[in-house]
């Protein structure tokens, strides 16, 4: 079930006041977004997630399509914070602003990993514990897809 909120969530509010330490940034394959998705969401048991977009370039046509499906209207495409819940609709929710040109700020539930996502193809996973960042990238890695050497920092997007 997705959600439009009229702010960001606690989360998201945490996360970008203090990033989790551990990340590491991959190319997102925009011909291969399923399989990316699937393989990133594969080793956790998420309830739920919320995602806050920091900059939108052009008209996020997926994600308004995703929220279209889901009855929601909005008047302003630029901003926007949602909720969501259950693993299909998480999925749906990262693919779908992963195909859009839009930088965006996804915290999952529970604090597992979050994901910092941007137009320009790159996708920087953060997690608050090693392991769990190594576990991710393994995933990532032995699926095929490219990891790079870029280390966001805290300021990354605009972290408004």
């Amino acid at each position: 079930m997705l959600k439009l909120l009229s702010d960001r969530t606690e989360d998201i509010a945490r996360f970008r006041a203090a990033p989790w330490p551990f990340q590491r940034t991959f190319m997102t394959p925009s011909n291969e977004l399923h399989r990316f998705v699937s393989t990133v969401l594969a080793p956790f048991s998420l309830e739920k997630g919320s995602l806050s977009t920091d900059e939108v370039v052009f008209d996020p046509q997926v994600l308004l399509e995703l929220m279209a499906k889901n009855s929601i209207k909005v008047e302003n495409h630029w901003i926007l914070n949602l909720a969501v819940e259950g693993h299909q609709g998480i999925a749906e929710l990262i693919e779908s602003a992963l195909s859009d040109p839009v930088d965006f700020v996804f915290v999952s539930t529970p604090e597992l990993f979050a994901i910092y996502g941007d137009h320009d193809g790159y996708t920087t996973f953060y997690t608050p514990h090693e392991a769990t960042l190594f576990n991710l990238i393994s995933e990532l890695e032995s699926a095929g897809f490219e990891s790079v050497e870029y280390t966001r920092g805290s300021s990354a997007g605009r972290w408004r």
